[in-house]
């Protein structure tokens, strides 16, 4: 069955040439001339790739784009931005708004063909193409990072997840929970955004696609991120189990996949919130009280029904022959080591000082190797019986 390709443009020649060149290259075409119309056949016909043009007179793209993708049916559909724009603010503005790649007009065809084979290939699944809701993709998966201590690396793990996502030409976004203690936006040069609290001094009906979109920064890699700050005026805002939930909801719309950093430990918003993830990382280091945190918080998830789904990594953040070993870490708790990352202190510490991900910095490096597995890994269904896979390292 041949992929359907939903044009959406309001010059009608650019419809027509660009349909022709996409059926001769054995695709199926539809086309909307309109937003409003591009939104309705996008959610009633499917399709594998919408080409969206960003200057139309009802409703321009960006626009169209944020509600295809804050729309559960629509919200996993790649998407293609095109238009006459150059500059470097309109493409930011259009990934910012969901969009997967960007292309400027005039545009040779072969380069358009060559755009839209790789993201339906990256689309694809195993079997034949076909039109999947948006709930059953893996691009709506949301991974939440929780720490069995602070100060085992779970900050440097979400950062570096995300950022081998934007290498693999997913649209994840980046999210920190910590309010009064996210040092995300610090670590990737974003600044002080207090994007997190905004959201979450919402209320629970207006925490929308549009306004978490609205509070996202950007990265010069790419990468999105809702952050919070250190101020210390954050971390005693009430807010409710309800509006973190909705945050996830909506995360899970608008990024592809969503990563959360949680922070460490059980409080009262994480103790209800980690069921709404998909996958849970439990991130430790390699010592025997660390492994006895992580024990008693698999415990309780495991107690309460959410163990099935939890993914143990152990981060090395010093090199030491005392550190405990990952047969003992799995012997005592009774389940498999997802990954180990080694330590890199150098590499971490240039990280830092360019505000860039370790795997943006360095991809060679055998730590940035495991942290693009690890990526993968928790893209697929997680097995929980001890052994039953293969271990990073």
């Amino acid at each position: 069955m041949a992929e359907r390709i939903l044009i959406v443009d309001d010059d009608i020649d650019s419809l027509k040439l660009i349909g022709l060149m996409l059926q001769r290259h054995g695709y199926e075409v539809l086309a909307a001339n309109a937003g409003k119309q591009a939104l309705q056949k996008a959610e009633s016909d499917l399709p594998n790739l919408i080409i969206l043009d960003v200057m139309m007179p009802d409703m321009n793209g960006l626009e169209v784009c944020r509600r295809l993708r804050s729309n559960a049916k629509t919200a996993g559909i790649p998407i293609i931005m095109f238009t006459a724009k150059t500059l470097i603010d309109d493409k930011v503005k259009g990934f910012e708004a969901g969009a997967d790649d960007y292309l400027t007009k005039p545009t040779h065809p072969a380069e358009l063909a060559s755009r839209v084979k790789a993201i339906l290939a990256r689309n694809a699944t195993k079997g034949p193409q076909t039109a999947t809701p948006a709930a059953a993709r893996p691009s709506g998966l949301t991974i939440g990072l929780l720490g069995a201590k602070g100060g085992v690396g779970v900050t440097t793990l979400a950062i570096n997840l995300a950022a081998a996502y934007v290498q693999a030409s997913d649209n994840p976004i980046l999210a920190d929970l910590r309010l009064g203690q996210g040092t995300i936006g610090l670590n990737l040069g974003l600044g002080r955004s207090q994007g997190m609290a905004r959201v979450l001094t919402r209320p629970v009906n207006e925490i929308t696609a549009e306004t978490i979109t609205n509070e996202v920064v950007t990265h010069q890699s790419g990468l999105r991120a809702l952050v919070s700050s250190v101020r210390h005026r954050e971390a005693v805002i009430d807010y409710t189990v309800d509006h973190a939930r909705k945050m996830v909801t909506v995360l899970r719309e608008v990024g592809r996949p969503a990563i959360v950093d949680l922070g460490a430990g059980l409080n009262r918003i994480t103790h209800e919130l980690y069921s709404e993830f998909d996958r849970i990382a439990l991130v430790l280091e390699p010592n025997m009280v660390a492994v006895q945190q992580t024990q008693e918080l698999l415990r309780l998830m495991e107690g309460e029904g959410h163990g099935q789904n939890v993914s143990i990594v152990v981060i090395n953040r010093t090199q030491s022959s005392l550190q405990t070993s990952w047969h003992e870490i799995e012997s005592t708790l009774g389940r498999e080591v997802r990954a180990i990352v080694s330590a890199a202190p150098e590499l971490a510490y240039q990280a830092l000082e360019n505000h860039m991900p370790m795997v943006m910095l360095q991809p060679g490096a055998v730590v940035s190797g495991q942290f693009v597995k690890l990526a993968e890994e928790l893209k697929t269904k997680i097995k929980t019986i001890a052994g039953s896979g293969p271990v990073l390292s």
